[in-house]
């Protein structure tokens, strides 16, 4: 199975999560507290870059397809740290509202509110690998020393 997750996405599994932990520090930081634009926009968009870089200098054969896939492992390791930090992140655990308040046991409620949060980081992540691969794949197609082998 890895040989041919290797095979389609043209990097091996261990650096598609390698690729998609980049993305944690600033999971982290923002769950922990402000931090200066500075960082904050270092922290964004660095690992963007490196992800679009690798799959280029890489030459994989379809780099929005390499790159939806490591958003989608950024988006397993956002959930993952948003969960993980759910009760530092949150001064009060969130409700749910609406015709829904108070509806559901306390324990189901937060089982409710954490899987729409994991389901909120799966989905970023996946349209943040996208947004990557869609650069990455313009960028090839116009330079033609970054096209797939």
């Amino acid at each position: 199975m890895t040989g041919r997750l290797r095979e389609r996405l043209g990097i091996a599994p261990l650096t598609l999560i390698g690729l998609a932990l980049l993305g944690a520090p600033r999971a982290i930081a923002h769950d922990l507290g402000p931090v200066s634009p500075i960082l904050n926009g270092l922290l964004v968009f660095v690992p963007l870059a490196v992800w679009v870089a690798f799959v280029l200098w890489r030459r994989v054969p379809s780099p929005l397809q390499t790159l939806a896939a490591v958003g989608a492992g950024y988006g397993v390791v956002l959930g993952a740290v948003h969960q993980a930090l759910w009760h530092v992140a949150q001064a009060e655990p969130p409700e749910l509202g609406g015709n829904l308040a108070g509806a559901l046991s306390p324990a189901f409620e937060a089982v409710v509110v954490r899987g729409a949060a994991f389901g909120s980081s799966l989905l970023t992540g996946v349209l943040t690998g996208v947004a990557a691969g869609a650069v990455a794949w313009l960028l090839a197609r116009m330079v033609p020393g970054f096209r797939p082998q």
